[in-house]
């Protein structure tokens, strides 16, 4: 099980970065729905391999692992762990994917991943949030990907908090964002963004 709904967000959108993506987009959003209750949903979007609908099958099984992107690993429980999180917590996930084939004219046709899933955050069985922009950064660090792009949106008794980040437009202004002093204005900079309610 995840400490945190945080830590399961990034290791689903770690999935994405591994898959081979050259774009990844994470949306991250807090809203009250009818009957005042509180859920947070995430979405994670990639352009990567994709899978068939055999491997998004057997993703869903917790003891299942294609024993490629981790070859000392002989169990898959990201997924399964989101599936029973999401259900114990009053919430529910949904997965599409195409697989990267080659068309007859030699063309690519779209593939990519798509995971999302809500949670009750009023639910005792789910877990607490976690810290929402330090998962933002590690997001940002990931390898793989030439773009990510968050999109973050969380409703409050005192206001609401609506922004977007590209990697690519932090590295403009910071340069490298392995470099000490840029993860350090990275980091303030989420914070400051994630505390801005109007």
């Amino acid at each position: 099980m995840y400490f945190t709904l945080s830590d399961l967000i990034t290791d689903i959108t770690q999935n994405g970065t591994e898959a081979g993506a050259a774009f990844v987009e994470l949306s991250v959003s807090e809203t009250f729905e009818q009957g005042g209750k509180s859920f947070l949903r995430f979405c994670v979007k990639d352009n990567g391999k994709g899978m068939s609908e055999i491997e998004m099958h057997q993703a869903q099984r917790p003891f299942a692992t294609d024993g490629i992107k981790h070859p000392d690993r002989k169990v898959g429980l990201g997924l399964p762990f989101l599936i029973q999180t999401a259900e114990q917590s009053g919430g529910g996930w949904k997965m599409e994917s195409k697989r990267k084939l080659e068309a007859p004219t030699g063309t690519k046709v779209p593939a990519g991943t798509t995971v999302s899933a809500w949670f009750d955050l009023g639910n005792v069985d789910t877990p607490p949030k976690g810290d929402i922009s330090g998962m933002f950064r590690t997001v940002l660090l990931f390898n793989g990907p030439d773009e990510v792009f968050i999109k973050r949106v969380k409703e409050t008794f005192r206001g609401r908090v609506d922004y977007e980040v590209r990697k690519s437009e932090l590295v403009d202004a910071l340069g490298s964002l392995e470099d000490s002093q840029s993860l350090i204005l990275l980091d303030k900079y989420l914070r400051s963004l994630e505390e801005s309610e109007v």
